[in-house]
C-alpha cells in the first residue's frame, strides 16, 4: 500500500530520486530521443520516482544545502552515466552502418536523421530504425526502466563509492565491444566487397581497356545491397547482439558505482 503523506524530509529525498530517474530519462535510450516531449520525458520520470521513492525508501543525512547540492550532483552523475552507456550502446548500428556504405562507395550520400539531429549513412539510418523496432518489440524499454529502479537497492542515494578506474575499464570494454559486434554486422557485406576488389582487379590486368572504376563502381552497390537483402534475416540476431550489450553495460557500471570493481 502507498503512502500518500509525506513530509519535508521524504519531499527532499523524492527530488533526489527525480534527479537520477530524471538524468537517466534524458540520456537513454528510447525515452532520450528528440522526439519524445519534453513533457513526456518530465511527467514519466516524476511519475516513476514517486513509486520508486515509496517502494524503496531510505536514510538521508546531510548537512547544510550544500551537501544536499554535492548529494544531487552526485545522483545526476549517476543517472547520466548508466543513460549515456546504455544509450552508447545504440551507436553500434551507426558505425556498422557508416562501415557498410563505405564498403559499398556511398559513404558521402548522408541524410538526416531526425532521432538523433545528426547525419548518417543511408544504411545506417535503415539499421538505425529496423533494430530500434525489433530492441523496443523486445521489451528492451522495460528493461531500462526496472534497472534504474533497482538501482536504488544497489546503490542507494548518497551510496556511490565511484570505482573510476573500473568505469574507465568498462569504457574501453565499450569501445572494444563496440568494434567486434559492428563488424561483425558489416561482415557479409564486406567479405563479397572483398571478393568483389579482387576480382575487379584481375579484370584490370586481363582487359585493360575497359574502365574498372566506373564499372566497379556501380557493381559494388548492386553486389553490396543484394547482400543486404539477402541478409536480411541476421538483423534480429543483431538487435540480441545490442539489447545484450546494453545489459552488460548496465550491470557493469553499476558494479563500478556499488563499490566491488
Amino acid at each position: 500500500m502507498i503512502n500518500y503523506t509525506f513530509s519535508l524530509l521524504t519531499f527532499e529525498y523524492y527530488l533526489l530520486v527525480l534527479v537520477r530517474i530524471a538524468s537517466f530519462v534524458a540520456v537513454a535510450p528510447f525515452f532520450g530521443l528528440n522526439s519524445v516531449p519534453t513533457r513526456v520525458k518530465v511527467g514519466f520520470s516524476a511519475v516513476l520516482a514517486i513509486l520508486v521513492s515509496q517502494a524503496v525508501p531510505g536514510d538521508l543525512v546531510y548537512d547544510g544545502m550544500l551537501e544536499y547540492g554535492i548529494i544531487a550532483v552526485k545522483e545526476a552523475i549517476t543517472g547520466i552515466t548508466l543513460g549515456m552507456m546504455a544509450n552508447a550502446c545504440t551507436y553500434i548500428i551507426g558505425f556498422a552502418g557508416h562501415m557498410i556504405d563505405m564498403q559499398v562507395g556511398l559513404s558521402m550520400a548522408q541524410e538526416y536523421n531526425p532521432m538523433t539531429r545528426t547525419q548518417e549513412s543511408i544504411t545506417g539510418n535503415m539499421y538505425y530504425y529496423s533494430i530500434m523496432l525489433l530492441l523496443l518489440i523486445s521489451d528492451l524499454y522495460h528493461y531500462l526502466i526496472k534497472a534504474v529502479a533497482d538501482t536504488f537497492t544497489l546503490i542507494p542515494v548518497n551510496g556511490q563509492l565511484f570505482q573510476w578506474e573500473y568505469l574507465a575499464d568498462t569504457v574501453v570494454a565499450l569501445v572494444a565491444d563496440m568494434l567486434i559486434i559492428g563488424f561483425r554486422i558489416m561482415l557479409p557485406v564486406f567479405a563479397c566487397c572483398m571478393v568483389m576488389n579482387c576480382i575487379l582487379g584481375i579484370m584490370s590486368k586481363v582487359a585493360p581497356q575497359m574502365n574498372m572504376f566506373a564499372v566497379g563502381i556501380q557493381i559494388k552497390i548492386f553486389v553490396g545491397y543484394a547482400v543486404l537483402v539477402v541478409t536480411v534475416m541476421l538483423i534480429p540476431r543483431a538487435a540480441v547482439l545490442i539489447g545484450d550489450e546494453v545489459k552488460l553495460m548496465l550491470r557493469m557500471v553499476v558494479k563500478g558505482m556499488y563499490g566491488t570493481g
